[in-house]
């Protein structure tokens, strides 16, 4: 194998691995926060029978959800007496 091939093949390995790092990074800064996303507008999880992203039918669908930064799930503002929830929530349902 010549220099050149083994340069390109080491310096793929390595952007692989810093892509895979970035990526876990990322989503470890996140999370999933249910009945907080407008109809059709959740990143997945919108009850039985549904596909994922963008699937969810009413305002603030308490099964469907989106990600959110860590931590803030519970301290976005939505109207009324509405939280979002770290777990599926039994209310605003299609």
């Amino acid at each position: 194998m010549s220099k050149v091939v083994k340069a390109v093949a080491i310096a793929g390995a390595m952007t692989a691995a810093l892509a895979a790092h970035t990526t876990t990074a990322v989503a470890a800064e996140k999370e999933k926060c249910y009945g907080v996303s407008l109809a059709g507008q959740n990143d997945c999880a919108a009850g039985a029978g549904t596909t994922c992203a963008g699937t969810s039918v009413v305002d603030y669908q308490g099964n469907a959800w989106s990600l959110v930064d860590a931590d803030s799930c519970a301290t976005i503002e939505l109207p009324e007496d509405r939280m979002g929830s770290l777990e599926p929530l039994q209310r605003d349902l299609p």
